[in-house]
């Protein structure tokens, strides 16, 4: 009797998820993220898998993946679809719920405005079966499709999208790389500090209640009205106890990256990772106009041209137009790709002019236009464009690689992309993750949130959230008000 009790509850809470075709195209091992739950898979899912298999696009490769997965599960378990498979050995325990698959045929009463030769019906007609069939247990429809989870809701039926490859629910929660210092800072971790020079820096090893809350480079500051304002960057971070380390001032004319300097405290913070042969991999977030690419460049050429750090820059990104695809473009694999470097362009024009004050004449410099048509000559040997479809079985030894536009990558686009590093290497992801243009991505399922939220507090990577734009007058008050 006793154990009669303690099961039953459980069987009473078990939800059963109706899995809609959109949600296997986007993640094949949503059959596995259900954890203790049950999942059903109507036969027209199998359909429209099978209609959308072939191709060699994303949504094709997943399909047949999805199918692969299916093939596995069930086979050798033919005779107990009907009472359901266990997932437990399938996924080696991530999963412990049940696979039903439709086994018979299915007639709903749905609107008569809904004609159930579409498969979208179809799926809702499966799912007001189950419901009728289970009155006592939670049936709920998952789908990436909003009209279809709308249709579901107005027959009285659950549906739910699928959250689980979003890294955050909120992009406000997401780390920043920066956090500001309490005023009353030295005061609660100045006693027992110990510093020392190391490198032309001042290392300090601070005790304190805020230990706990600090990753390995993160960026610290305080602001104190009557001094120069303090930034450090976490070197160590163990309990309660911290090693911070003071930054090199990029904003100093001294210190400049290829003629460019820091105009405010995140891009100081940004060059310091940039500049920093320990870090192997840097992401950078932030709207238009905050300097991301131009300092990302100034740094590459830098350690590629005067110090030698780096063999060449390589610049890919994704091609997703804004507007109407333009069509196809002819040329080489760089021909090709040049229409969507324009960034890079007006960047490296930047770069290779002198400093000029806005209203003043351009001043001859770098030997004139001689010396900088040369210049350019120069920086395009070393700079390579490639294309992200040739990156698969690439490895890149001693290059400086720049991912541009980095919001519209899934994660495992990233994944394919960061694991071409080689010794050496040194990766930059960019982008604004408020502007992403590939369909089925959102702020918090993008690859660049993922990467961001995966690589906080490895000592061989840092990120900065710029907040401040530093293009124009016009450009920032159009950010804030459009």
């Amino acid at each position: 009797m006793n154990a009669r009790r303690h099961t039953r509850p459980a069987i009473a809470t078990s939800k059963l998820f109706v899995l809609d075709t959109n949600v296997l195209m986007h993640d094949p091992n949503s059959l596995y993220r259900f954890e203790e739950h049950d999942i059903y898979v109507p036969i027209m899912t199998l359909e429209e898998l099978d209609n959308n298999k072939k191709g060699m696009s994303e949504v094709a490769r997943n399909a047949r993946q999805a199918s692969r997965l299916l093939d596995e599960i069930v086979s050798g378990s033919e005779e107990g679809i009907a009472n359901g498979i266990g997932l437990t050995g399938p996924s080696h325990g991530l999963a412990t719920g049940h696979l039903f698959l439709q086994a018979e045929a299915i007639t709903a009463s749905l609107p008569t405005s809904l004609p159930t030769s579409k498969g979208d019906n179809h799926i809702l007609a499966v799912v007001m079966y189950l419901h009728e069939k289970h009155p006592r247990r939670p049936v709920i429809l998952v789908s990436k499709d909003i009209n279809m989870r709308i249709k579901a809701r107005a027959l009285g039926l659950d549906a739910q999208d699928y959250f689980n490859d979003k890294v955050l629910e909120d992009t406000d929660l997401l780390y920043t790389g920066t956090k500001q210092l309490p005023a009353d800072f030295w005061d609660r971790h100045g006693q027992g500090m110990k510093s020392w020079k190391q490198d032309s820096k001042t290392v300090y090893q601070i005790q304190g209640p805020l230990g706990p809350d600090l990753l390995v480079n993160e960026f610290l500051y305080l602001d104190d009205a009557g001094e120069k304002p303090f930034t450090a960057i976490v070197r160590e971070a163990a309990g309660k106890t911290a090693v911070l380390s003071t930054l090199i001032d990029y904003s100093h004319g001294k210190n400049a990256v290829w003629g460019i300097t820091a105009r405010n405290r995140e891009q100081n913070f940004a060059l310091n990772l940039l500049m920093d042969p320990e870090i192997d991999f840097v992401t950078l977030l932030g709207q238009a106009g905050t300097g991301k690419t131009l300092l990302t460049l100034a740094s590459a050429l830098t350690q590629t041209l005067e110090t030698k750090r780096y063999s060449e820059v390589i610049i890919t990104r994704v091609t997703v137009p804004v507007g109407e695809d333009i069509g196809f473009l002819p040329g080489t694999e760089e021909e090709k790709m040049t229409p969507w470097m324009g960034a890079i362009e007006d960047n490296l024009d930047v770069l290779n002019r002198p400093h000029e004050e806005p209203g003043q004449p351009a001043q001859p410099g770098y030997g004139g236009d001689w010396g900088r048509a040369a210049t350019m000559d120069l920086i395009r040997s070393r700079i390579k464009i490639k294309s992200l479809n040739f990156m698969r079985g690439r490895t890149f030894i001693n290059k400086f690689l720049v991912i541009d536009e980095a919001q519209n990558l899934t994660p495992k686009q990233m994944k394919t992309l960061i694991t071409r590093a080689g010794p050496g290497t040194k990766v930059v992801c960019l982008g604004n993750i408020a502007q992403i243009d590939t369909p089925y991505l959102t702020e918090g399922s993008s690859g660049l949130t993922y990467v961001v939220d995966r690589f906080k507090g490895w000592p061989h990577s840092g990120h900065v959230t710029l907040q401040r734009g530093e293009r124009s007058r016009l450009a920032d008050h159009a950010a804030e008000v459009l």
